[in-house]
């Protein structure tokens, strides 16, 4: 992997570490943007192809008790079908994960992604969503449920965005309208964030970190990029 060989000539990485080697300050600070987000997409691949690295649990557990170095911030779904840090190859002290069904932005998030980088030094937020998302499948149906409704009136402007489905097709039942919604909703998620945060958009601006877009399929386990 070329993040690896760079690495290996700088004389920061041994060339006995493996992918999924403990990360600490020099190596993530040695990768650029690009670096990590071909680390994520190798590490899905990894994934896809059962050819996943030891999770070296013990070691990371003692390793990262006195410190944390994660790479990227992967805002993703509730889902329990889509573990990142499973999708990704990666283990503990690898990755800052946040959860919210739907994969859509709120304060806490953008406060979250805010210390992930400019404090803790991460060069990549990911906004992951999947396919079959029940979340997006609500807000396609309209469903009302105690504070669930607030959530998913958050996922309707991905719902309305998606045009040129016939009145009696925009609801769960149509899986190519779900996932469609669920994919612009990853789009807009990344659009959001951006206005949102000033401190975020600066670091983008200045090349400090990148904001991507990843869309899981249940089906196959791969993560396909969305710009």
């Amino acid at each position: 992997m070329k993040i690896l060989s760079t690495l290996i000539a700088a004389g920061i990485f041994t060339a006995a570490a493996s992918m999924n080697a403990q990360m600490s300050p020099e190596v993530r600070d040695a990768m650029t943007p690009d670096d990590v987000v071909e680390a994520l997409m190798k590490g899905n691949a990894n994934y896809v192809a059962n050819d996943i690295s030891e999770s070296e649990i013990p070691t990371r557990i003692e390793k990262t008790s006195t410190g944390q170095y994660p790479m990227a911030y992967i805002l993703s779904c509730v889902d329990s079908r889509v573990p990142p840090e499973l999708v990704f190859d990666q283990g503990i002290g690898d990755l800052f994960v946040g959860r919210v069904a739907g994969n859509s932005e709120n304060v806490d998030q953008l406060g979250s992604m805010e210390f992930a980088t400019a404090v803790a030094g991460s060069k990549v937020i990911m906004v992951l969503g999947h396919s079959s998302c029940g979340a997006i499948a609500g807000a396609c149906d309209g469903v009302e449920l105690g504070n669930l409704t607030e959530l998913l009136d958050s996922l309707e402007p991905a719902v309305e965005a998606v045009q040129g489905v016939p009145a009696d097709q925009r609801n769960s039942s149509n899986i190519d309208f779900v996932n469609d919604v669920a994919k612009t909703n990853v789009q807009m998620t990344m659009e959001r964030i951006l206005s949102r945060s000033p401190v975020l958009k600066e670091l983008v601006d200045n090349g400090d970190i990148k904001i991507v877009g990843g869309f899981y399929d249940l089906n196959t386990g791969k993560v396909e990029p969305i710009q």
